[in-house]
């Protein structure tokens, strides 16, 4: 009697086991779906790029208005795509007025040493690892295909919690495309970059090394011997832009694995020390080296070039292209002296103790004495460089190993230019004179007295024959002649080493003459010089140069620049020297000067008066100058007509002055 109801309530009881579990393994499902769900970063076919914020605390001083925070982030690339990302670099764009202090596994591409300011943005290039493989090639390898850059520094005005993101992030890789970066959450922004389809990557992919980059000036760091513990390294600058030049250059670059230089060849350091080797771990392990004999162990040497007569000196000469005291010209001057070189022995440490170990130096900076600045990005591997073999066989030999550093021409912030031209014509007997403090003035306001924001007075033509300090007489008369008010305190000087005076000398139907003043106010003379002078519709007029040597420059596909020269034997500016009797003379400045002819048939309907016939850029050496804001404008007295007594009347006035 009691088996039936059993035998009953068994397959119901089964029945509702079947159904309860039914909810949990479908809960179960989805709670499984959720924990695998991929990321962004497995999302992304591409290269993904991050910037997270890890941590930040307030640091002195206190300052409730401009309160300086201490913050931790960590940057990461990671090569998703199918090939491999040579020269990895990217750009963060930084929006808190922060202030860099250390990145580990980058340097910043533009070859800035570290503390930096980088509140405009800044570049990361991979180091010492500039490469990131595929997961095709390694696997799925992570540490192969990722770079993780930790940044410490310095950000003003963002309290934590409160997170101080950069405005956006992107590689800058040629050959990538990054989209605006999002936001993830409150402390990460990130972008999935994928290949430019309108970039032919073909020679990137294709090839095992990059391809060489045109730049205004390209360094070449070619190892052209190896040995297990030292290497040979051969440095050669070659200049690419037309208008650029270096005289007396500088090179400086860190080493970042402690390395040294032993022996050179065709340069040498500007300082010759080997303490820092020997209070440091270069002299216990290479013991049995002569370190008084070493030329520089310091991290960041600075180079200079060798003066001519070391150019045949078996020990520090004897090389191609070097001894040139520094002077590296433009092609169109002379192809020859636009390239220098030199050799350099460079000893390594542990552990990159074996042949193939080769690590080139970082954060590379060349400069000049009158010339442009420049702006050097991380050396990229390159196809090794081919050499004429020494042995005189008609065959080349190739390097070790080379690396490429591209440099630009670049107007760095706040800075002052360092050569300023004046405007003269035929129909205004008053020059117009290079701006107030045009190359700079001293920011000591307690020692000054003069202006630095009043306009430059006004010149007579003699004044620009005498110094500014020497000027102050003749400019009181010329404008107590034109009654021209005179500010107190009077206007600063230019503070220019080299003036250059552009004269409209005549204007006629069929053509116009200019004249070409350049001075030299300073006290190095210029072998070699050259000024180029671009113009917006007179340049394909230009006919000839009397006194230069003179060419008409395609820069860029516009026929728009006068490049100009000393002729030969003419092509020293001489440096600023003392008049005939020192006691009573004015200092005289180096000059030179020639009458330029323009016709108008290639150039009809051009104003030459009115804006035309002047310069809208000046170079002297590479180095852009500082032109006035007005032209001349006519007051009636054609100086074809000028009287002798007209030309005698700021002496007059100057003598009624004294009186």
């Amino acid at each position: 009697m009691d088996s039936a109801p059993n035998f009953i309530l068994l397959p119901l009881l089964l029945l509702s086991l079947l159904l309860a579990s039914i909810p949990l393994t479908a809960s179960q499902s989805a709670a499984d779906t959720n924990s695998s769900s991929p990321s962004d970063s497995d999302l992304c076919n591409g290269v993904f790029v991050s910037y997270t914020y890890t941590k930040g605390s307030k640091i002195p001083p206190n300052d409730s208005s401009n309160q300086p925070y201490r913050f931790e982030s960590v940057v990461t690339v990671l090569n998703n795509g199918r090939d491999e990302l040579k020269s990895w670099r990217v750009f963060v764009k930084f929006s808190h007025r922060e202030i860099l202090v250390s990145a580990s596994n980058a340097v910043l591409s533009d070859g800035s040493s570290l503390p930096l300011s980088v509140e405009n943005g800044t570049v990361f290039a991979g180091y010492p690892s500039s490469d990131l493989k595929s997961a095709i090639q390694t696997a799925g390898d992570v540490t192969q295909m990722q770079a993780s850059v930790e940044l410490v520094g310095t950000q003003f005005g963002v309290a934590p919690p409160n997170v101080p993101l950069p405005k956006n992030i992107s590689l800058v890789t040629d050959g990538w495309k990054c989209p605006k970066a999002t936001q993830k959450g409150k402390n990460v922004m990130q972008v999935c970059c994928m290949p430019d389809p309108d970039f032919n990557n073909t020679e990137i992919f294709d090839n095992e090394f990059l391809p060489r980059q045109n730049g205004d000036l390209t360094i070449m760091y070619d190892v052209i011997r190896s040995y297990a513990s030292n290497y040979m390294a051969q440095v050669t600058m070659e200049n690419h832009n037309p208008l650029g030049r270096l005289d007396n250059w500088k090179l400086s670059f860190d080493w970042m694995r402690d390395e040294f230089i032993d022996t050179m060849t065709g340069a040498y350091p500007s300082l010759v020390d080997s303490s820092d080797c020997i209070d440091g771990p270069q002299a216990k392990y290479y013991q049995a080296l002569d370190f008084s004999n070493v030329l520089s162990c310091a991290r960041r040497p600075t180079i200079i070039d060798l003066p001519l007569t070391k150019y045949n000196d078996s020990v520090f000469g004897f090389k191609p292209y070097c001894c040139r005291n520094g002077t590296i010209l433009p092609k169109s001057m002379d192809p020859s002296k636009s390239i220098s070189a030199f050799q350099m022995q460079v000893y390594k440490m542990p552990p990159d103790l074996n042949i193939s170990a080769l690590s080139p130096p970082q954060n590379w900076r060349i400069t000049g004495s009158l010339n442009p600045d420049y702006k050097c990005g991380p050396p990229v591997r390159v196809s090794p460089s081919q050499f004429v073999d020494p042995s005189g066989l008609p065959s080349n030999k190739t390097a070790f190993a080379s690396w490429q550093v591209v440099c630009n021409i670049t107007q760095q912030k706040d800075t002052s230019p360092r050569c300023c031209v004046s405007f003269s014509a035929y129909f205004n007997d008053s020059i117009i004179p290079c701006k107030t403090c045009a190359c700079g003035c001293s920011s000591n306001r307690a020692s000054r007295t003069c202006s630095t924001t009043s306009p430059a007075l006004l010149l007579p033509q003699q004044a620009l024959l005498v110094p500014f300090e020497n000027r102050t007489e003749l400019t009181l008369a010329w404008s107590y002649l034109k009654h021209r008010p005179v500010p107190n305190p009077m206007p600063c000087g230019d503070n220019c080493g080299v003036s250059i005076n552009w004269h409209l000398a005549t204007d006629y139907r069929g053509g116009w003459t200019a004249r070409v003043t350049v001075f030299n106010w300073g006290e190095t003379t210029f072998p070699d010089w050259f000024t180029a002078i671009q113009m917006k519709k007179a340049a394909p007029g230009f006919e000839k140069a009397y006194s230069f040597n003179a060419t008409a420059l395609d820069i860029n596909g516009e026929n728009n620049t006068i490049f100009m020269e000393g002729l030969p034997g003419l092509n020293y500016l001489v440096a600023e020297r003392d008049g005939d009797n020192p006691l009573k003379n004015p200092r005289v400045p180096g000059k030179q000067q020639s009458v330029i002819s323009f016709t108008k048939k290639l150039t009809p309907g051009i104003n030459v008066p009115g804006g035309d016939g002047f310069p809208s850029k000046v170079f002297f050496n590479g180095e852009e100058c500082s032109l006035p804001s007005i032209f001349p404008t006519s007051n009636g007295n054609k100086r074809r007509h000028i009287s002798a007594i007209l030309l005698a009347l700021p002496v007059l006035a100057l003598l009624i002055l004294r009186v």
